[in-house]
């Protein structure tokens, strides 16, 4: 038996001088587990160590680029010497000239398992198919050994994730998940000593995981200060407080859809799961939330871990949703939520899906789109597996979503046009398509049964019709199970009447009993007879969050056709690009086409416009107030100018604003770094990275690429943004906390200090003769009043390209900043779907101290 053998920590132990770092020295666990961890290291190069237990030690691979949610990323993960378990609670610096000197952050931890079927002993094999249950990797993941070259001492192995319900982009791990799981700190305050004694982002203490907190205290310098979580606003504004004490908002009627007969076809529509549980609105505020049915009433002590759930939610919010139980293949199931309800159990789930309110601001005229961005970042620290959860959705591509929901036995889907208010009544900007018939029935009677203990046969059912007139709907006999028939023979007892509630054919009437029209039955059926009475029925549940006054028999309209812009284009085959024949009527036909997109960043947002009137070759021009000529389409917000005056300033609210704007001959959107709700708290920085003559894009693209890593390294999540031009803007989304002063006074320090220390590369003034060979870093856009280039938005240049936003891995492989243009509106679509660009923009952030 070889050395190694007998103890697998020798290499470890051989490598490391115990009185010179902190790390621990190497001892074999007696107990066997499952845990797993991955530290980011920044030694000779930044890696991300995976680690998972297995036979008492910690098997351990350096994934040179880290983690990837995309299954078809194929990560180099080198295996190393086998580490002890007490490196599981490890994170700090290990000494420069000692192995692996450099800093180590405990960046993810939890369980892991090899998948059903399969063992860990398959690694020696050299393949490993695994589950993670971690704080960041989930689900899903494969590690399988390269063939060695002859002579060849370590063994290189590739990492990579399965496609299932974590998968995701390649950024959305190591570009974004910048602070350690254990303390909330960045790689540059662990480097520099920076103590955390108290929380970690998302009220968890360090003592809640595996690393303790003498962990970290011991690596910190006497007197050194407590950092501030970074996904939060922290006491020293008074911004949280204030959030805390907003009430509750008022109970509204929900948007209501329209039942149709196919999907809507068309880009503008964005597709949800149709869920089969009960429709909820809760109003959150002031540390409580309220869960209300659909018809208002008061049903939070039925759902208290929701309502306790999104409690926790920071502000005020009325958030509207679907409450559903989900059954053990992980599909909504309406008979699994009665029966939670009425044993009193748990497991409930609110699906999320639109956001009517904020901290006092009405959001129901703002898109769709919009609103769903607006609650994404609401609930984005909430338990993604917990009570209250997101309702994902897709833009277009709507007939694709239904075929698979139905194929999986779900209950059908809802589209909503993308662009569109939310309606406080049943709308045709709402629509649903359902793989099965349902409807909702009143029960107005019931039939003896002949079976011992069984209390009745079947149930009669009625509907009203449009006019409100009750008729008879056939009968009911399956789906009832023996508690089931109780509960319902106690619920009609006290609704009996002698007569029929409504005319019932003769043979129908035969022994029956007849009740009060108040229960509502939710039925699947086959179809409807001749007769109109239902055929095939299966009971389903009792909707009792739906008023029986309220119950109409449901047709399928027929699916409207794709939606034309409201505003006439005048013109609309003028050529506005020369180069390459584009028309008004196209330019137009784009922004309809990628408004879907584009909302979530450009709307409610001031705008200034770049109209060119006679066509892009022609004189051009900045707008930005409005003296009314651009109609009722587009908005104006009265703003305080310096001189203490107020002017209207644009901004646009929908895919009619858009196309509006282009009547009015514009072609670029550049939007302020602020809300027309407040003006005065900016939601993002951007950095224009504008390369002078002769710089070649390969050059932007690396300096892109290092203001992502600075930023990085003081805990800011950063995304690239090509302008459409020659350049990149690296856009920083912020929780809207700081005022403009301090946004603009972090981005003038921090362009600064980039420029300072590599003075050959960047510059931060305009000044043209000081530009030469160098990117100014513009950091400019970051000052009340001043605006950058939209998501989506064209530009007034050459081919019509388009600034399009891209992950930080598809940078590295492109050519130029105007890889897409107007005609690429499709793909582009399709692009902002996918996983890769889902939360592009998006993270929950405020400034660091600097």
């Amino acid at each position: 038996m070889t050395k190694a053998a007998a103890d697998p920590l020798a290499a470890y132990n051989a490598k490391r001088d115990f009185g010179k770092t902190r790390e621990p020295k190497g001892e074999l666990a007696a107990e066997p587990g499952h845990l797993f961890m991955v530290q980011k290291h920044d030694a000779t190069r930044l890696h991300w160590d995976l680690r998972l237990e297995k036979d008492g030690v910690l098997k351990s691979w350096a994934v040179t680029r880290g983690p990837s949610l995309d299954p078809a990323d194929k990560r180099l993960a080198v295996r190393t010497e086998d580490h002890p378990l007490s490196y599981a609670t490890f994170e700090g610096t290990i000494p420069k000239k000692e192995y692996g000197g450099g800093t180590v952050m405990l960046w993810d931890r939890g369980t892991w398992a090899p998948i059903a079927g399969k063992t860990a002993d398959t690694l020696e094999d050299g393949h490993l198919h695994f589950t993670l249950e971690g704080e960041r990797m989930k689900g899903e993941w494969l590690l399988v050994r390269i063939k060695g070259k002859p002579g060849e001492k370590r063994e290189n192995w590739l990492l990579r994730k399965i496609d299932d319900d974590h998968a995701g982009g390649s950024d959305d791990l190591v570009a974004h998940a910048l602070t350690s799981v254990a303390t909330g700190r960045t790689m540059d305050e662990i480097a520099r000593g920076v103590a955390v004694k108290g929380a970690r982002p998302g009220g968890k203490t360090p003592s809640a995981g595996p690393v303790g907190s003498s962990d970290v205290e011991r690596d910190s310098p006497a007197g050194a200060g407590v950092s501030r979580p970074r996904s939060k606003p922290t006491g020293k504004g008074q911004g949280k407080a204030k959030k805390a004490s907003l009430k509750a908002p008022a109970f509204q009627p929900p948007q209501l859809a329209t039942l149709v007969d196919a999907v809507p076809a068309g880009s503008g529509w964005m597709h949800e799961v149709k869920y089969d549980g009960y429709r909820a609105l809760t109003a959150v505020g002031g540390g409580t939330a309220t869960v209300y049915t659909r018809s208002g009433l008061d049903w939070t002590d039925r759902f208290t871990g929701i309502a306790d759930a999104a409690a926790a939610l920071p502000g005020a919010a009325l958030i509207d949703g679907e409450i559903v139980k989900l059954d053990a293949d992980g599909r909504p199931s309406f008979s699994a939520l009665q029966s939670v309800l009425k044993d009193g159990g748990d497991g409930l789930i609110l699906f999320a899906f639109d956001l009517l309110e904020q901290d006092g601001e009405d959001l129901r005229r703002l898109p769709n789109v919009a609103r769903k961005e607006r609650l994404r970042a609401l609930i984005a620290d909430l338990d993604p597996d917990g009570p209250v959860q997101l309702a994902e959705h897709v833009l277009g591509e709507g007939e694709a979503l239904f075929e698979t929901m139905c194929r999986e036995g779900y209950e059908g889907i809802v589209a909503k046009r993308a662009d569109a208010p939310y309606a406080n009544r049943r709308s045709q900007a709402w629509l649903k398509v359902k793989c099965t018939r349902r409807q909702e029935f009143l029960i107005v009677g019931w039939t003896k049964s002949s079976a011992r203990g069984r209390p009745f046969s079947s149930l009669l059912l009625g509907l009203r019709d449009d006019d409100g007139a009750l008729r008879y709907a056939g009968k009911v006999g399956t789906g009832f199970d023996t508690a089931l028939l109780a509960d319902l023979a106690r619920r009609m007892k006290p609704l009996a009447r002698k007569t029929p509630p409504v005319e019932v054919p003769r043979a129908a009437a035969r022994g029956a009993s007849w009740i009060r029209p108040e229960l509502v039955a939710e039925v699947a059926y086959a179809e409807f007879t001749a007769e109109n009475v239902v055929r095939h029925a299966s009971f389903v549940g009792l909707r009792e969050d739906k008023p029986a006054r309220e119950v109409r028999a449901e047709k399928a309209a027929p699916a409207p056709k794709p939606k034309a812009p409201a505003i006439k284009v005048s013109n609309p085959d003028r050529v506005i690009f020369p180069d390459s024949g584009i028309t008004k009527g196209e330019l137009a036909a784009y922004y309809a086409e990628i408004a879907p997109a584009m909302l979530p960043d450009s709307a409610d947002r001031p705008i200034s416009l770049v109209r060119c009137p006679q066509g892009r070759a022609k004189h051009c021009f900045f707008q930005k107030h409005d003296a009314g000529s651009f109609g009722d389409k587009v908005g104006q917000v009265d703003i305080r100018e310096k001189d203490g005056s107020t002017e209207a300033y644009l901004f646009v609210d929908g895919t009619d604003g858009l196309v509006a704007c282009v009547q009015m001959g514009t072609i670029e959107f550049h939007g302020w770094g602020s809300r027309v709700a407040d003006v005065e708290k900016p939601d993002r920085m951007v950095f224009d990275l504008d390369p002078d003559e002769g710089l070649g894009f390969d050059e932007v693209k690396r300096a892109a690429a290092d203001l992502r890593d600075h930023l990085a390294d003081i805990g800011l999540s950063s995304f690239p943004l090509l302008s459409g031009g020659k350049g990149v803007h690296v856009v920083v989304p912020l929780s809207p906390a700081a005022e403009w002063p301090a946004v603009k006074d972090f981005a003038q320090r921090f362009s600064i200090a980039l420029a300072t220390a590599e003075p050959d590369r960047f510059v931060a003034t305009m000044s043209k003769a000081k530009r030469k060979g160098r990117i100014f870093i513009d950091w400019l856009r970051n000052q009340r009043g001043a605006t950058a280039i939209m998501p989506f938005s064209a530009r007034a240049r050459p081919g019509a390209p388009v600034a399009a936003p891209v992950t930080w891995d598809e940078l590295k492989g492109l050519e130029g900043a105007n890889r897409w243009s107007v005609r690429d509106a499709a793909e582009l679509l399709e692009r902002a779907a996918a996983p890769a660009l889902r939360g592009w923009g998006r993270a929950d952030q405020v400034l660091p101290d600097l």
